[in-house]
């Protein structure tokens, strides 16, 4: 089971719940992490809170404040869709998709490395 906040952040997902301006709270607040004085004396981290579902995200990826802010609203539209529509979400199924295809080339590069043993082992088997 994959906990519904970590799925969030996922590309293409299209029925996506919209957030109105009126339930959003906006702060500019210093960054933190590596980047030393250009990240410590600009307040280019954005704080996004969705003020009917409690659901707040903070953006830092960029030095640019309007970036931040554009994926601020994605991130957090993408998890306020989660919050309500659960697993019916697409964000929820795209998830499960990827989580899928990732156990599933786990799998097989398990087989190879088992067939590639074997190879070896009648090769030496041969040279005796």
């Amino acid at each position: 089971s994959v906990p519904l906040l970590q799925a969030a952040r996922k590309k293409n997902s299209l029925n996506l719940l919209e957030l109105t301006e009126a339930d959003l709270e906006e702060q500019f607040v210093r960054g933190d992490g590596p980047g030393g004085q250009a990240t410590n004396k600009t307040n280019n981290c954005v704080v996004l809170k969705h003020i009917p579902s409690g659901i707040v995200v903070k953006c830092h990826q960029t030095r640019s404040v309007e970036k931040n802010r554009k994926i601020a609203r994605e991130i957090l539209q993408e998890k306020v869709d989660l919050f309500y529509k659960g697993e019916d979400s697409d964000v929820f199924k795209e998830k499960k998709a990827s989580e899928k295809q990732k156990q599933e080339k786990k799998r097989k590069a398990k087989e190879n490395l088992e067939r590639k043993k074997l190879f070896k082992e009648m090769h030496q088997l041969d040279k005796e």
